[in-house]
């Protein structure tokens, strides 16, 4: 155990590109399995290649560069996807956007039909809730 400890001290580590890099890696995995295609395993491989190269860097600044183009790139489908999954476990509130700034807002369920006035520009619409 203290030689993956000394191994690892100084290291990048894992960051989102990694985790996304991973399941890329999984996905061309289990497709090679199913359609027994060579290219796939290969671009399987050069993916768990570039996630163990990036883990095990110490080049700091560099793999931190990767990462935010990778943020600038995938962050609105990543903050896309996060909206989605609380709008489905919140079921104590609907979530609306607003018309004019596009912010996010959330009310009460079950109100009626209720005036929402935006906090961030002050633009009031109606909603059926």
């Amino acid at each position: 155990m203290n030689f993956i400890q000394r191994l690892l001290y100084g290291r990048y580590g894992w960051d989102q590109l990694n985790f996304c890099l991973t399941g890329v890696a999984l996905v061309l995995y289990l497709l090679d399995l199913f359609l027994d295609a060579s290219p796939l395993y290969i671009l399987y491989l050069l993916c768990i290649l570039v996630v163990l190269f990036r883990v095990l860097s110490r080049n700091y600044a560099r793999r931190r560069a990767e990462n935010a183009k990778f943020l600038t790139v995938a962050g609105p489908a990543i903050r896309w996807f996060k909206l989605q999954r609380t709008i489905h476990r919140d079921k104590e509130h609907r979530y609306f956007k607003c018309p004019n700034c596009g912010q996010q807002l959330r009310v009460p369920r079950g109100k009626g039909k209720i005036s929402i006035t935006c906090r961030n520009c002050g633009v009031s619409f109606d909603e059926k809730t």
